[in-house]
């Protein structure tokens, strides 16, 4: 079943005491380029530095609460989610294994290690994900998904309980675009709280099922390309959830270049002084190239994750 606000309050209710509220600042930077009064919403400071901590840990917890409590959990992931759910895992003393893509950043990998998961490191997103399934299915486990997973979506949907009572007059929210579950959940609480308020979706150049899929009305299959925002790289599980969620709640999907997400990481870093994954950088690039927001707008832009190598990092920065 898709999930629903109802879902997102008991998600809160099962992290809340777990998870400190996430900064939500003013940016003169980012005002004074898009015109607007720009705020980030910065979850590279949450537990295991991006947004997806929220959505692991109340699946884990929910998960705890029925009749798998001692299951093994299983995932692919680009890193962030299976590092979530590593640590999700070990904090509730169950066994876990995460599937990951080769590209995925060691700095990803090596914590997923650290918290004592099992990790297989597969060709691609794709193979990760349909050897995620079948271990899962051979294995008697439970999949959990990073974005095609209620309890992950609800989990997501608590940043927009935090936005909508700290700025209940929001008029745009900016929100990077992989999976989609980070967007369906905001999506659904900012739509119910703020009906005129607008969701604008970013997907990367060299991945934009979401782009394609809803213009054709169904999930299209795509050849995804490499990308400084790997955590946004991947066609999406067929028949998820999150596609009609995000054709409900999202009003816009934009693209950007790797140029604009470089530009971004790099005006993250000097000017806020951020350090800033190319997946957490994506709202701040469409705002930065006038693909997001309206002059005299109140925005908020997602900062979903800081889990980047420092030598690409470094690398990325000094070239801009």
């Amino acid at each position: 079943m898709l999930p629903t606000v109802i879902d997102v309050y008991e998600a809160r209710r099962r992290i809340g005491t777990r998870l400190p509220k996430t900064p939500l600042l003013p940016s003169s930077w980012l005002s004074s380029v898009a015109g607007a009064d720009v705020f980030l919403k910065i979850e590279s400071l949450n537990l295991t530095n991006s947004f997806k901590i929220r959505g692991a840990l109340n699946a884990a917890l929910h998960l705890r609460e029925g009749v798998d409590a001692g299951a093994t959990v299983v995932a692919a992931s680009a890193g962030n989610h299976g590092r979530a759910l590593a640590l999700a895992a070990e904090e509730l003393g169950i066994p876990c294994v995460i599937f990951t893509p080769a590209s995925a950043p060691e700095a990803k990998q090596s914590a997923i290690r650290r918290h004592g998961a099992v990790l297989h490191v597969c060709n691609d997103y794709d193979a990760a994900e349909k050897q995620a399934k079948e271990y899962a299915a051979a294995k008697g486990a439970v999949y959990i998904s990073p974005y095609n997973d209620s309890d992950v979506i609800a989990g997501a949907g608590t940043v927009g309980l935090e936005i909508v009572e700290a700025m209940p007059a929001v008029e745009v929210v900016v929100v990077p675009l992989g999976g989609g579950g980070l967007a369906s959940g905001i999506g659904l609480v900012i739509k119910a709280a703020a009906p005129d308020a607008t969701i604008i979706g970013v997907e990367v150049e060299a991945s934009t099922p979401f782009t394609l899929s809803l213009a054709a009305g169904r999930i299209r299959e795509i050849t995804p390309q490499p990308s400084l925002a790997d955590g946004l790289v991947g066609n999406l599980e067929a028949g998820t959830m999150t596609f009609p969620l995000v054709e409900q709640v999202v009003d816009r999907v934009v693209t950007i270049t790797e140029d604009e997400l470089a530009r971004a990481m790099t005006g993250l870093a000097r000017e806020e002084r951020l350090i800033v994954e190319g997946a957490g950088a994506a709202a701040a690039a469409a705002v930065m190239a006038g693909k997001a927001s309206a002059p005299g707008q109140r925005v908020i832009v997602m900062v979903t994750g800081g889990n980047v190598d420092l030598a690409k990092w470094l690398a990325t920065i000094n070239d801009c």
